[in-house]
């Protein structure tokens, strides 16, 4: 029997050891650091109180730093450069800073392309802020779990302004086809946005090399950062192009000039900054963030990519359709099973403490993460079975659904 490396790091996630988690697409597990970061955030105000925002503490960054800083963490993991990713508390405010910093005036270009199986977070906080002279062109999924790729790009046309796109399906963990995506924008004179919330710590990704404009993605799930941690790249280039309109004191040069006057927007990322940032979550953010660069993403692809393959062939045994990706370069860190009764096994899954979820139209979706066993892996396909078997799935009231 081979050893696992990856599974040394278990003992970093304490809710590994109170039942089987395998909703890293949706929440990623919290690492055990995250208590000593937050107690050091607590000691940090305690200590300093508002000199906090001047002065580091304990080794870490000054207040006024962090977003920068934690950036800086998050680069590496996105092939981008240092000082072109600045964190946000989340992706629709990260949205909305950047549609009100491009400029749309250029009436030729009326169109942002998106897609029906984007998430419609991002659909909603680009849409409802382009100019009235702008309209979306939605292209349609024609099986749920994938968009053609030649439909696409045929909608990029010299009208297009922006592609706005998840860079991963998050009903299916299809994997849209980025270098084709920003080549065809680019040759028409379009930028595109990518949003990279079920890429980032499961797939490889190359933000520099991809040639990509603008990149939003987030720790809340793969990176295992939690909730407040979302970050925007923005290509360097094309910084001083970006004249933000939603904005605050961190974004201005000379923010303690305190001049109500005149806004002179810095040149870096903190050019996207606006008001005083969530710091409890910057401290928070940083541990998974950490953990993820120690393991590397090769070695959780190369993890991921085995155990959603074994999800597949277990569903596959019991006649369970399979609404994600099989082709293995298509497919990033989740699969998505539609048994017979889906959402109430789901319930009964839940209630037996397998972590899972369910998505309307598409089915129960599993996501082992690099700390998740194959045992766990055959438990959960196994108690689909079990429940259909022994009938306990028996309807369950529908409710509200907060996982992503």
């Amino acid at each position: 029997m081979t050893t696992d490396p990856l599974l040394a790091y278990r003992s970093e996630f304490p809710i590994l050891d109170t039942c089987n988690y395998m909703m890293s697409n949706s929440l990623g597990a919290m690492p055990r650091a995250v208590y000593d970061t937050l107690k050091l955030y607590a000691d940090t105000w305690a200590t300093l109180g508002v000199r906090a925002w001047g002065n580091p503490f304990d080794g870490q960054p000054t207040w006024w730093e962090m977003k920068g800083a934690v950036g800086d963490k998050i680069a590496p993991l996105m092939g981008a450069p240092a000082k072109s990713v600045l964190v946000h508390e989340n992706a629709s405010i990260a949205n909305s800073l950047l549609m009100h910093a491009l400029d749309f005036s250029d009436t030729r270009r009326d169109k942002v392309v998106v897609s029906d199986q984007d998430f419609p977070s991002d659909v909603y906080s680009v849409s409802r802020n382009l100019p009235p002279h702008m309209r979306v062109e939605m292209v349609r999924s024609t099986d749920g779990i994938t968009i053609d790729t030649d439909a696409l790009l045929n909608a990029i046309d010299e009208r297009t302004r922006l592609v706005s796109l998840s860079h991963v399906l998050f009903r299916s963990a299809y994997i849209m086809p980025a270098s084709e995506i920003v080549e065809k924008a680019h040759r028409v004179g379009a930028q595109v946005l990518l949003n990279g919330y079920h890429s980032i710590g499961i797939i490889p990704v190359d933000v520099t090399a991809l040639g990509v404009d603008y990149y939003i993605g987030g720790t809340l799930k793969w990176m295992c950062g939690g909730p407040g941690g979302v970050f925007l790249y923005v290509r360097p280039d094309l910084l001083p192009t970006l004249n933000p309109h939603v904005t605050g004191w961190f974004a201005h040069q000379r923010p303690f000039a305190f001049d109500v006057e005149h806004f002179e927007p810095r040149e870096d990322s903190y050019r996207l900054a606006n008001g005083t940032p969530a710091m409890a979550a910057l401290y928070a953010i940083q541990p998974g963030v950490e953990v993820i660069g120690r393991v590397g993403i090769d070695a959780i692809r190369e993890k991921s990519l085995r155990q959603t393959a074994l999800i597949i062939d277990l569903a596959d045994e019991a006649g369970y359709p399979v609404r994600s990706p099989r082709q293995a370069d298509q497919r990033a860190g989740t699969v998505t099973v539609a048994p017979p009764h889906a959402y109430e096994v789901s319930r009964q899954m839940l209630a037996q403490n397998i972590v899972i979820d369910y998505r309307e139209g598409a089915g129960i979706r599993i996501a082992p993460h690099f700390y998740n066993t194959d045992d766990e892996v055959r438990e959960a396909m196994a108690a689909i079975g079990s429940i259909l078997h022994e009938g306990t799935w028996l309807p369950h009231a529908k409710g509200r659904e907060f996982v992503t």
